[in-house]
């Protein structure tokens, strides 16, 4: 935000590499303004020995033991997919 409080939009419009109307400038700075006046609000709360969390539950052991297993057979793997040749899934060329 700039000095006097109004977002400079065409700047953010210009981070986001992103074209902006008029209509759109004027109703996203208004929508930007209210999200950063809820970050200042949010900023007067006390928030002296909460600690800082990543997740609102406590997560302990949540990745499970990498085992090996028996392998998916190829008419498992291309079952789905919407074309094949030579027990390979066939897309679209993407690069040139």
């Amino acid at each position: 935000m700039s000095e006097t409080g109004k977002i400079d939009i065409d700047y953010v419009a210009k981070l986001a590499r992103i074209a902006l109307s008029e209509e759109e400038k004027a109703k996203f700075s208004d929508q930007l303004g209210s999200i950063l006046g809820y970050v200042e609000k949010l900023e007067e709360l006390d928030t002296e020995g909460v600690e800082a969390t990543a997740h609102p539950y406590p997560m302990e052991n949540v990745w499970q033991e990498d085992v090996v297993s028996s392998e998916l057979p190829v008419e498992g793997a291309l079952r789905n997919a919407p074309k094949q040749r030579q027990n390979m899934i066939v897309v679209p060329k993407v690069v040139e």
